[in-house]
C-alpha cells in the first residue's frame, strides 16, 4: 500500500450522510473523496466530487474509478455487479475495502446467519423459506414455531421487509407470506422469536496487517425498526438489567473478532446483538460505518469514520477508547422532522450538545440528522436532549 502522500482519492460507492462523514473525517488528513450515487442532490456532495449514475451503469462507473487508490462504500446494498464490474476496470494496485466477500454476506440474512453458526457465535434458531409449505412447517411448535419473526432475505433495513408471526397469526400466514413475497420469487428466511432484554452493537477494525480494534460495547434503542438512541459504553447504561454486564463486553470482541478474520476484512465492521439473560445473540452485521457509533466523532479519541479510513487508505489507526476513561456519550437519532436551529430551548441551547444536519429534507421515517452529547447515564441535559429528539420523531 502507497503511502498516504501518493494516496490523495479515495472513492465511496454512496453519498449520503455516512459518505458524508467519512469525507469529513478524511479530510484533515489531507485525502480527497469522490462519490458514486444515482441521486441529483446527496448529502456528501459539499464535499466531495459527485458522479451522478446508476451503481450498474459501466460510464458512470468509469468515471468515479477514473485515478482512484482505493474504494470503499458507505451502504450494504450496493449490486453485485457493481462490484464485479469495477474489478474488472481497476487496476490490481486499487482494492475495494472492505472486501466484497462481507458485503455478499452483508446483503443476505440467511448467508449472516449461516455464518454466525459456523463461526461458533451465538444466534438465534431461523430457517430458509421457499415455499408457503416451508413456512407452515417451521412455524410448527415443534420446530422454530410461532411467535417468530418472517423477513426478506435482501434489502431490509430500519424495520421494512419483515413481519412478526404471533400465535392469533396461525391462521393468516398466507396473507403474511404473500404480502413478503408477492411475486413468488422473493426469498424469505424465519428468525426465531428472542424476548431479548436490550440491544447492543460493536464497531471493530482490521487493519491490512491484521491489526485489529474495538471501541466500547453500545446500547441500543429501536422504535418501528428505526434507531432512535445510542449510548456506551453499555456498562454504564445497565441498570436496568436482571444479569451483570461484566463480561458483554469480551462476547463482543470475541465474535467481532471471528468475524474480521474470516472475512481478512479491511476497514470498520459493525456487529448488532440482541441480549438475553447476559448472552450476546448475534443479529446482523454491517460491513460500514454505523449510526450506532455515530457519538465516536465527539466521544472517542478517533472517530469510526477517520478510522475507517484510516484503515482502507493502509494508515496506522487512532485510538478507539473513549474520550476520558470516564466518558459516558449520549446519541439521539433525528428522523422525520427537522429542528428549528434557531428555537430558544432547541438543541443549541443545551451545554455540550452537538447537532449534525445531513442537509435532507424532513420526510416519516428518514434519518435528517442526529444529536450527541457527553455526560452521566442521568445528566439531565441528556434528557432534554432525547425529549426534543423525540418530539420530531415521525415514522
Amino acid at each position: 500500500m502507497p503511502p498516504s502522500s501518493t494516496f490523495p482519492l479515495i472513492g465511496i460507492l454512496g453519498g449520503g450522510q455516512l459518505a458524508r462523514m467519512l469525507a469529513l473525517a478524511g479530510i484533515p488528513l489531507g485525502l480527497r473523496f469522490r462519490v458514486l450515487d444515482p441521486a441529483p442532490a446527496v448529502p456528501a456532495a459539499d464535499v466531495a466530487d459527485h458522479i451522478q449514475g446508476d451503481y450498474t451503469d459501466p460510464d458512470a462507473l468509469a468515471r468515479f474509478a477514473e485515478g482512484l487508490s482505493v474504494i470503499t462504500y458507505e451502504f450494504e446494498n450496493v449490486p453485485a455487479r457493481c462490484l464485479t464490474h469495477l474489478g474488472s476496470i481497476l487496476p490490481a494496485s486499487v482494492p475495494i475495502y472492505p472486501p466484497p466477500a462481507a458485503l455478499s454476506i452483508g446483503q443476505d440474512r440467511l448467508l449472516e446467519k449461516q455464518l454466525f453458526r459456523s463461526l461458533d457465535i451465538p444466534v438465534a434458531n431461523f430457517a430458509d423459506i421457499t415455499s408457503l409449505d416451508d413456512l407452515h412447517h417451521h412455524t410448527h411448535p415443534s420446530r422454530i414455531g410461532l411467535p417468530s419473526i418472517l423477513k426478506t432475505r435482501t434489502l431490509g433495513y430500519d424495520g421494512k421487509g419483515q413481519a412478526v408471526l404471533r400465535p392469533e397469526h396461525a391462521s393468516s400466514l398466507a396473507s403474511i407470506y404473500h404480502a413478503l413475497n408477492p411475486s413468488g420469487t422473493t426469498p424469505l428466511i424465519l428468525e426465531e422469536f428472542i424476548p431479548f432484554q436490550a440491544e447492543a452493537s460493536i464497531l471493530a477494525l482490521r487493519t491490512i496487517h491484521g491489526e485489529i480494534r474495538t471501541y466500547p460495547l453500545i446500547r441500543n434503542v429501536h422504535s418501528s425498526g428505526i434507531l432512535r438512541r445510542s449510548c456506551a459504553p453499555f456498562s454504564s447504561f445497565s441498570s436496568d438489567l436482571p444479569f451483570n454486564p461484566a463480561d458483554l463486553q469480551q462476547q463482543a470482541v470475541t465474535a467481532a473478532t471471528r468475524l474480521l478474520n474470516h472475512f481478512r476484512y479491511v476497514g470498520l465492521l459493525t456487529v448488532e446483538f440482541f441480549i438475553k439473560d447476559g448472552i450476546l445473540i448475534a443479529n446482523e452485521i454491517a460491513p460500514r460505518v454505523h449510526n450506532s457509533g455515530h457519538w465516536t466523532i465527539e466521544g472517542s479519541i478517533s472517530s469510526q469514520f477517520e478510522n475507517h479510513i484510516r484503515a482502507v487508505a493502509g494508515l496506522p489507526l487512532g485510538d478507539t477508547a473513549m474520550i476520558t476513561p470516564d466518558t459516558c456519550a449520549h446519541l439521539a437519532n433525528l428522523v422525520g422532522d427537522l429542528p428549528d436551529i434557531a428555537d430558544p430551548a432547541g438543541f443549541l441551547t443545551i451545554p455540550g450538545c452537538h447537532l449534525h444536519l445531513y442537509g435532507k429534507s424532513p420526510r416519516s421515517a428518514r434519518k435528517i440528522g442526529h444529536a450527541t452529547m457527553l455526560g452521566a447515564p442521568t445528566d439531565p441535559r441528556a434528557v432534554k436532549m432525547h425529549e426534543i429528539a423525540s418530539s420530531l420523531w415521525k415514522v
